[in-house]
């Protein structure tokens, strides 16, 4: 062991649109909402995270609010810089330290990324004093998360539904043999309420609500088996200008959410389509595994599975699936380096 490893910290990180998770000491300790505040006069940040959550729809002028990545992607290259700092600030191990450690970081990137989009990953982590940084795919993360075994010799599907895209993959002895990153996912499921709620009741609702509405009763399935109840929703009606209240159930949100889920399916024969017939045999027995936040979406599993007629099991705490991947391949980065780029 080097000196330089003595004051090495190890981190793996989640690098989510809509959360952003760390794994520090086999251990979750950052697990809050990729958002930003930003003071609009001084250009300077305010808050990262859940208390910038807070002030999402409800800022002055002089504050704006910035998601930093869109579609699993850095879109703010300032604002994540900053998110990211400060997150590192927040771990239990770090925090309050006199001499800030050098950190050796995983992180987990999206199967469709560009050679440009992965420098920026990159050097937003090279800024907060990142001695080596790795890059692991997120659908490769999300199979090791959810108790795969990447390297052997059999084909598994992984379908993870996050923030900003929807990473579809064919694993088998350590790589991905055929994927499909598609930018229709948890935010886009979002914005269909929204929009379904101004179209039908001309009631303007925050991002906010409509994330509430699509985790409290957004549903793939008409008829669910057990059928969830209505909710109040309230927002702002655009014929009046006057706030007001309504209630609202399932089966609508199945509507508001239907073309998405369909696009998600299609994307999923497709991939199916392009493996190769051995995988295919060995799929057809392991079946379909589903992580990330979308996962949860009432009835998707059921759904996919008369789809493609394959078995689907959702994992373990699907929303944390990527992270706990990433980390493990950080505490067995010698077996796992093969699948990590530098």
């Amino acid at each position: 062991m080097g000196l330089f490893d003595m004051f090495t910290q190890e981190i793996a990180m989640d690098l989510g649109t809509a959360n952003t998770l760390i794994i520090h000491n086999n251990k979750i300790v950052i697990d809050q909402p990729s958002i930003v505040a930003i003071d609009r006069s001084t250009g300077k940040p305010i808050a990262v995270g859940e208390q910038a959550k807070l002030m999402q729809g409800k800022t002055h002028e002089n504050i704006k609010t910035i998601r930093p990545l869109k579609d699993g992607v850095i879109a703010d290259f300032h604002a994540s810089e900053h998110m990211i700092k400060e997150f590192i600030k927040q771990i239990p191990g770090i925090r309050g330290r006199f001499i800030q450690p050098t950190l050796r970081i995983v992180i987990c990137i999206p199967s469709g990324i560009t050679e440009v989009e992965k420098r920026a990953v990159k050097d937003s982590a090279l800024k907060v004093n990142a001695k080596e940084v790795k890059l692991i795919y997120e659908p490769m993360a999300a199979a090791i998360g959810a108790g795969i075994d990447v390297q052997n010799p059999e084909g598994n599907m992984i379908i993870d539904i996050g923030g900003g895209t929807t990473e579809i993959a064919v694993i088998a002895l350590g790589g991905i043999v055929c994927d499909k990153s598609l930018k229709i996912a948890g935010d886009v499921f979002t914005n269909d309420i929204a929009y379904f709620l101004r179209s039908n009741y001309n009631l303007y609702v925050g991002e906010r609500t409509a994330e509430r509405i699509k985790i409290e009763i957004g549903s793939a399935l008409e008829e669910l088996d057990y059928p969830l109840e209505d909710i109040p929703v309230q927002g702002r009606d655009l014929i009046t200008g006057k706030p007001k209240e309504i209630m609202v159930n399932y089966k609508e949100i199945f509507k508001a959410l239907d073309k998405s889920i369909m696009r998600i399916e299609d994307a999923v024969l497709e991939t199916l389509s392009l493996t190769p017939p051995e995988l295919a045999a060995d799929i057809y027995k392991t079946g379909i595994y589903l992580a990330g936040g979308g996962a949860l979406l009432n009835g998707l599993a059921d759904r996919i599975h008369r789809k493609t007629g394959l078995p689907v099991c959702v994992a373990e705490d699907p929303l944390r699936a990527v992270v706990r991947g990433t980390g493990i391949a950080l505490k067995n980065i010698n077996k796992f380096r093969f699948l990590m780029s530098s």
